[in-house]
C-alpha cells in the first residue's frame, strides 16, 4: 500500500552517525532498513487501520501491539514483543487554562523508532530539530530518541502541576475568607480528580524507566541509561508534589465540610432562637383559647393591654438574651 500521501504520516527521517541523511516517503522505508548503519524515525498522528497494517508489514510489528496503537484509551505500559518494544505514554499539556490529555504510542527497535500520537498531544517536530543539532548524541541510536520523547513528555507535566498548585492556593485563600458564604467543596473535589488523573499519567513512568534502565540493553545502550535516571528524578518530583497536594486537598475538604456544618448549626440556632421567642405569644394565646368559664381577668378592663404588654416584654427579654449569647 502506498502511504506517501497518507494524512496520518507526519514525518519520516533516516539517520546515519547521528546525521539526517534523507527525508523519505514511508513506502520507501525498506531502502533504509537494509542499511545496517542507519536508523529511521517515523512519526504518525491518529493513523487508521490501513496505515498501521502497512507499518506492521514493513517492520514486522506484533499484531497485538498494532491493535493497541490503532486506538487510544490504553493505559501507560511497556511491553516486549521479540526484538521490538511497545510503549504507551500519556501526555498532558495546558491549553487555555485547562489540562488536556493525549497518548503517544512508541514502537522501538534496534534500527527504528515509530511514534503514534492520539488526541491533543503536542507534535515532536521541534524536538526532532533540537536533537538533530547534536548528532553526537543522536548517533547512539533510537534509544536516545526514546529518551528525548519521554523527557519532552515529562517536561510538559511540570506546568500542569504548577497550574493545579496555583488553583489550590486560590481556593485555599477563599476558603478562609470570613465573608465567604458558599462552600468550596466542589472546587476541591474537581481539583482532586484532576490530580488523580495527572498522577495516573505520570506514575507508570517509574516502572517504564526502571525497566529501560535495567533491561533491554540491546536497544537502550548503557551510555544512554543515565538519561533515563534523569527522567526518573523529574517523575519523582512531579509525583511527590502531586502526593503532597492530594493530602492538602483532603485537609481542605475536611475544613470545607466543617464550615458547612458550622453554617448549618448557625441556621439551626437562629431558627431555635426565633422559635423560643414565638413560643411566648403562642403559649399565651393558646391559654386564652381554651374557653374556661371562670377567668376573672376577662372582666378587667385593662386585661387586654396588660397581656399584650406582657407578651412584648417577654419576647423582648428573650430576644436580648439570645442575641447576647450569639443565637440571633
Amino acid at each position: 500500500m502506498d502511504l506517501s500521501q497518507h494524512a496520518a504520516v507526519v514525518n519520516c527521517e533516516a539517520y546515519r552517525d547521528g546525521k539526517k541523511i534523507e527525508h523519505f516517503d514511508i513506502d520507501k522505508v525498506g531502502d533504509f532498513l537494509d542499511d545496517s548503519a542507519c536508523f529511521v524515525w517515523i512519526g504518525l498522528a491518529a493513523p487508521d487501520g490501513a496505515a498501521m497494517q502497512a507499518l506492521q508489514a514493513a517492520f514486522g510489528l506484533h499484531e497485538l501491539a498494532v491493535e493497541d496503537a490503532e486506538g487510544a484509551h490504553e493505559r501507560p505500559k511497556l511491553e516486549e514483543y521479540g526484538d521490538t518494544l511497545f510503549m504507551v505514554l500519556h501526555t498532558a499539556s495546558l491549553e487555555n487554562g485547562a489540562i488536556v490529555y493525549g497518548e503517544t504510542h512508541v514502537f522501538l527497535g534496534c534500527r527504528f523508532i515509530i511514534t503514534v500520537r492520539h488526541g491533543p498531544s503536542a507534535g515532536y517536530a521541534k524536538l526532532r530539530e533540537r536533537k538533530e543539532s547534536v548528532p553526537g548524541k543522536l548517533a547512539s541510536g533510537p534509544g536516545y530518541v526514546l529518551y528525548s520523547i519521554i523527557d519532552f513528555i515529562v517536561d510538559q507535566y511540570q506546568p500542569c502541576i504548577d497550574h493545579l498548585q496555583a488553583r489550590f492556593q486560590q481556593y485555599e485563600q477563599q476558603l478562609f475568607q470570613p465573608s465567604l458564604s458558599e462552600d468550596k467543596l466542589q472546587d476541591f473535589y474537581q481539583l482532586k480528580t484532576e490530580l488523580l488523573k495527572l498522577d495516573a499519567a505520570v506514575n507508570p513512568l517509574h516502572e517504564i524507566c526502571t525497566q529501560l534502565i535495567r533491561f533491554h540493553g540491546d536497544i537502550v545502550p548503557k551510555e544512554n541509561r543515565i538519561y533515563y535516571r534523569d527522567i526518573l528524578d523529574h517523575v519523582k518530583r512531579v509525583t511527590h508534589t502531586a502526593g503532597q497536594m492530594r493530602e492538602m486537598v483532603n485537609s481542605a475538604m475536611q475544613v470545607a465540610l466543617g464550615q458547612i456544618s458550622i453554617r448549618q448549626n448557625e441556621v439551626v440556632k437562629r431558627l431555635a432562637g426565633w422559635g423560643a421567642i414565638l413560643a411566648v405569644p403562642t403559649m399565651v394565646f393558646s391559654l386564652y383559647g381554651m374557653n374556661f368559664e371562670f377567668m376573672p381577668e376577662l372582666k378587667w378592663r385593662g386585661s387586654y393591654p396588660a397581656v399584650i404588654v406582657g407578651i412584648i416584654a417577654g419576647c423582648y427579654f428573650l430576644h436580648r438574651r439570645l442575641k447576647r449569647d450569639g443565637w440571633l
